[in-house]
């Protein structure tokens, strides 16, 4: 399993908790439960990844797979949360915003 370095790591938990609030409670929906109240994304790692869910007050850890499979370039993130965004717009019905 490929980890990414700690820098990484906070800096696209701090992009997807900041900016991405919305799109971290979709993929919740889509990909762990879809009565999802709140998602935080917690980490990642090369083979997914990891968000508190929260269901009915409660929160618990979960693992959402990269889309395409493990990976263990930093590059690869960007395009694995992309799809997973996308993904979960095609679950749940949602018209998916352009990508810049």
């Amino acid at each position: 399993m490929t980890t990414f370095s700690s820098d990484i790591t906070d800096a696209i938990l701090r992009h997807m908790n900041g900016d991405h609030t919305d799109d971290n409670l979709l993929i919740a929906r889509a990909f762990v439960d879809p009565s999802a109240e709140g998602s935080v994304m917690t980490g990642l790692d090369g083979d997914g990844g990891q968000w508190d869910v929260t269901v009915a007050g409660v929160t618990s850890p979960a693992t959402v797979v990269w889309p395409a499979g493990p990976i263990t370039e930093r590059a690869e993130v960007r395009r694995e949360i992309v799809a997973l965004y996308d993904g979960a717009c095609a679950v749940l019905g949602v018209e998916p915003r352009p990508h810049s």
